[in-house]
C-alpha cells in the first residue's frame, strides 16, 4: 500500500511506522489519520507483522500534535468529528493484538502524546518532550488525552499537566510512569528494535493474551481481574507454545514458538 504522510517497512517481522510530515513536525491532519487507520487495518489483516514500532520523521518531533492550521476551518460539529476520528484510529492502535512500541524521538505534544499513550509502552529519546498543551489554545485534548493520561499517571498529576499545559522532558515522563525507558538520541531506534525483535520471537498468542488481560483488567475490580487472569492462564495450556516453552525450559534450550495469535 502507498501512503503520502506515513511510511511503513517490515524488518524481521517488526513493522516500522514513520509519521512522515517533517515540515509540519509530523502533525496529525485528517488525511494522516485516515492513512494511519488504513495501515493499522492492513497490519491486523495480513498477519506478517508480529510487533509494531511507531516513530516520527526527522530529529525534532515524534508528532507535535494535531495540525492546528486545520482548526480555523472547523465548526463545532466538524471539530467533534475530527476528535472522534482520532479516537477511533487510536483505539484501533491500542486494540491491535500485537505489541506496539512508541519510539518517541522528539516532541510528543497534544495529539502526539495521545498517540504515544495509545501504544503498549513508550521508549523515548533523552531529547523527547511530552505534554498536553491544548489549554493554551483555549481547548482541551480531543484524542483521548484526558482519559489515558489520568489512567497512566494518576488523576491529580494528569489534571496538573492538562491545566497548566506544562511540557516535561523524558526523564520526568519516566518518573511519572508515562515512559518506560529513556535512551540517548543516537541509540533510541537501535535499542527499540532490539526489544521489538526479541518480542517478535515470543508466542504471539501469549502476547495477545497478556494485552487483553492487562487492558480489560484495568477496568475491573481486583477479584474479577484476577479471575480473568486465571481463565487466560488456563487457556494457555491448550496451545502448542506452552508445551514448547515448558519443554525448552526443562531441556535447558531456547524455545521455538510457532503458534499464531489464536494458539
Amino acid at each position: 500500500m502507498t501512503y503520502e504522510n506515513i511510511l511503513f517497512q517490515l524488518e524481521d517481522r517488526v513493522g516500522i511506522v514513520t509519521m512522515n510530515r517533517p515540515k509540519a513536525l509530523n502533525a496529525l491532519d485528517p488525511k494522516t489519520l485516515e492513512e494511519l487507520g488504513n495501515l493499522l487495518e492492513h497490519v491486523r489483516e495480513e498477519g506478517d507483522t508480529r510487533v509494531l514500532v511507531l516513530t516520527g520523521a526527522g530529529e525534532k518531533a515524534f508528532v507535535a500534535g494535531a495540525d492546528i492550521s486545520e482548526f480555523p476551518r472547523m465548526n463545532p460539529l466538524q471539530a467533534r468529528f475530527f476528535a472522534e476520528k482520532g479516537q477511533e484510529v487510536f483505539f484501533m492502535l491500542e486494540q491491535l493484538p500485537i505489541p506496539v512500541i512508541a519510539c518517541v524521538n522528539g516532541f510528543a505534544l497534544g495529539g502526539g502524546c495521545e498517540l504515544a499513550m495509545s501504544c503498549d509502552f513508550i521508549y523515548a529519546s533523552d531529547r523527547a518532550r511530552f505534554g498536553q498543551p491544548e489549554v493554551n489554545l483555549g481547548l482541551i485534548p480531543g484524542f483521548g488525552g484526558t482519559q489515558r493520561l489520568a489512567r497512566l499517571i494518576g488523576r491529580a498529576r494528569a489534571k496538573e499537566l492538562c491545566m497548566t499545559g506544562e511540557m516535561i522532558d523524558a526523564e520526568q515522563a519516566r518518573a511519572l510512569g508515562l515512559v518506560a525507558r529513556v535512551f540517548p538520541a543516537d541509540m533510541l531506534m537501535a535499542e527499540t528494535m532490539k526489544v521489538a525483535r526479541s518480542l517478535s520471537l515470543k508466542s504471539m498468542g501469549v502476547l495477545r493474551s497478556l494485552k487483553r488481560v492487562i487492558d480489560r483488567g484495568m477496568d475491573m475490580d481486583l477479584r474479577n481481574g484476577c479471575a480473568l487472569e486465571a481463565e487466560a492462564f488456563g487457556a494457555c495450556f491448550a496451545g502448542e507454545d506452552s508445551r514448547e516453552g515448558v519443554s525448552a525450559f526443562l531441556e535447558k534450550r531456547q524455545p521455538r514458538f510457532k503458534g499464531s495469535l489464536t494458539s
